[in-house]
């Protein structure tokens, strides 16, 4: 098993991250792993997991719901991913200096 690779860092603010290769051998699962957390008070991150064949069409894997807070909160899933690329796209994000991170392993 590969080691958890970062696919968003400390991300404030909405939008799609940087496409990685999530290419391999054919049956390969996939772990993604979203963490999040606020300076104050509570908030909340919605966040895509999307996977393409070609780097323009973009289709939702799966979603993790964060709700944040002082303390660092987790959430993910596990999908078989016969895809070429992967991302994490914020939809949603709030809350004081709030921030997510997402990482993949397989």
């Amino acid at each position: 098993m590969q080691s958890p690779h970062t696919i968003l860092s400390a991300a404030t603010g909405t939008g799609a991250g940087s496409a990685f290769d999530a290419s391999g051998p054919p049956g390969r699962q996939l772990s993604f792993v979203a963490h999040g957390t606020t300076s104050a008070g509570s908030g909340a991150a919605a966040i895509k997991i999307e996977v393409s064949l070609d780097g323009t069409r973009w289709v939702t894997l799966g979603n993790i719901v964060l709700t944040l807070g002082v303390a660092e909160t987790y959430d993910g899933f596990i999908a078989f991913c016969p895809w070429l690329q992967v991302r994490a796209n914020v939809e949603s994000i709030s809350g004081t200096d709030a921030s997510v991170t997402v990482k993949m392993g397989g």
